[in-house]
């Protein structure tokens, strides 16, 4: 498989988005380092080339940034997993801007209140950044929690979707 990729500056820093010849997005996050997003996909998920080249998903990065919150819902994503994690993926989607849930929570919404550990494992497994908005995930007591591209960045998008920038 063939890719490209492209690197946006951001209010949050660099933003590397790796897609497909498709344009679906494959991986991304906020980091200059195109290898540590290439790292982000398994090793058989990982493409023969990558080129650098503008992604459609770059606009919507920006209109993200500049105050469109919905203009990263409609951007395709391309990823592989188990069925849990593939419909994981596809609820933190679902999420609305500016209502995070915990993951307790997200676990119910996935039919398992208890597989709270799963649903951790899901959100961390999220390789396209921002499109599958896993940031929007909380731990039980409201905290934070982990987040693969740091705890600033990830105050800095809850607080974006808040209205609070």
């Amino acid at each position: 498989m063939n890719a490209i990729i492209q690197t946006i500056d951001t209010p949050d820093g660099p933003f590397t988005i790796l897609a497909d010849e498709r344009q679906r997005v494959l991986a991304s996050g906020w980091t200059a380092d195109q290898a540590t997003i290439v790292g982000r996909l398994s090793t058989q998920g990982r493409p023969t080339e990558v080129r650098e080249r503008d992604t459609d998903a770059a606009a919507a990065a920006l209109a993200f940034y500049a105050g469109d919150l919905s203009a990263i819902d409609g951007v395709a994503v391309l990823q592989a997993g188990t069925p849990l994690q593939l419909a994981g993926w596809s609820a933190l989607r679902e999420i609305e801007p500016g209502e995070p849930l915990t993951y307790t929570s997200f676990a119910t919404r996935l039919g398992n209140p208890r597989a709270v550990r799963a649903a951790a494992s899901i959100c961390a497994r999220n390789a396209p950044a921002l499109f599958v908005p896993c940031h929007r995930v909380l731990r039980t007591d409201g905290t934070l929690g982990g987040f693969a591209w740091g705890l600033g960045v990830k105050a800095s998008l809850l607080a974006r979707e808040a209205g609070d920038r």
